[in-house]
């Protein structure tokens, strides 16, 4: 069978014929104005920090040149980000930074983290189109319980095909590995839940969970996530499971890689014949050189961040972006 794999370019010119998502954990991007709302204080000129304009707009065009290399030719369809303030940074990264023109708009919604920090996405207006979007919270926490981010659904097109979008960032393990898994697994069951009721209206729907997990893919709260039920064929498939080596990941703690920033995508997506396709090999980490240093206290590269603890490096984020490539077949 000759199978012909094209995108909206078949439609309009100067369409690629592929699209790029990604991912990426910025790292504490907050501006410099005082929120009565969030705890953002060490975050402004005065803080301990000493966040100041200077250091805001490099973090603004640090950003944005890890956004454009991710994409290569082809600046990314959709960019997840979390760690993200408020709507303002979103709006002086795709308008103060080299993302300037190229027609990104953004999907925002403030989140009950006692911080403010939030998940989100920028899309580009001429792949993509936002049908609806909501914040979703467990229902099985007590009011008032869940202080941490709201996971960010939306419904859109890409490629001229439906995709149902979930981006995260699930609590810390700052305590140890069971500091916050109760909450871990109330958003994994919320998640999960949600992908059902989408399965049930249609199988064959194409879906994408992506975020900061703060766990690895072979961590049991992610297979209550991916396949709860341990079945023979999943739904859904975490693309990152791969990568499961020391050698690898987007996150390093202690000398040790961590796989914490993943993409899962529904089973249908996998060398689909028709609609929204992704190949076994489509998911990457981006890690080029820029994005890494020498590790300051363990053999090895590590990631080069904003700050290493109180101490401004100028550079990225703590976290690598991962990236996926997405084909529309028909």
């Amino acid at each position: 069978m000759f199978l012909l794999c094209v995108s909206a370019s078949g439609q309009k010119e100067n369409v690629p014929d592929e699209a790029v998502v990604m991912f990426y954990n910025c790292e504490n991007f907050f501006d410099t104005d005082d929120s009565a709302e969030t705890e953002d204080d060490e975050f402004l000129p005065g803080g301990v920090r000493r966040w100041n304009r200077a250091r805001y707009t490099k973090k603004i065009n640090n950003l944005s040149k890890v956004i454009l290399a991710a994409g290569e030719w082809n600046p990314p369809a959709l960019v997840g980000l979390c760690e993200v303030e408020n709507r303002k940074v979103l709006d002086d990264l795709i308008s103060l930074s080299p993302l300037t023109g190229l027609g990104y708009g953004i999907i925002h919604s403030d989140s009950p983290d006692p911080r403010g920090i939030d998940v989100c996405y920028i899309f580009r207006k001429d792949l993509v189109r936002v049908l609806q979007y909501s914040s979703l919270v467990p229902d099985s926490m007590p009011s008032g319980q869940f202080r941490t981010r709201s996971v960010l659904y939306s419904k859109l097109t890409i490629l001229e095909d439906t995709l149902h979008l979930f981006i995260n960032h699930w609590p810390s393990r700052r305590g140890g590995v069971l500091a916050g898994e109760l909450t871990r697994e109330a958003v994994a069951d919320m998640v999960r839940e949600n992908v059902d009721s989408i399965f049930t209206v249609s199988a064959s729907a194409r879906v994408i969970i992506m975020g900061d997990f703060n766990c690895n893919p072979d961590d049991d709260v992610m297979e209550r996530l991916v396949n709860p039920g341990k079945t023979a064929v999943p739904v859904l498939v975490n693309m990152a499971g791969e990568f499961l080596d020391n050698s690898n990941g987007t996150y390093r703690y202690q000398g040790k890689w961590e796989m914490f920033d993943q993409i899962i995508v529904s089973g249908e997506m996998l060398n689909s014949l028709s609609g929204l396709s992704a190949s076994p090999g489509s998911f990457s980490v981006f890690r080029p050189d820029f994005l890494l240093r020498d590790d300051p206290t363990y053999p090895g590269k590590t990631t080069f961040p904003t700050f290493y603890g109180y101490r401004y490096q100028g550079g990225f984020s703590d976290h690598l972006p991962v990236v996926l490539s997405l084909r529309l077949c028909r």
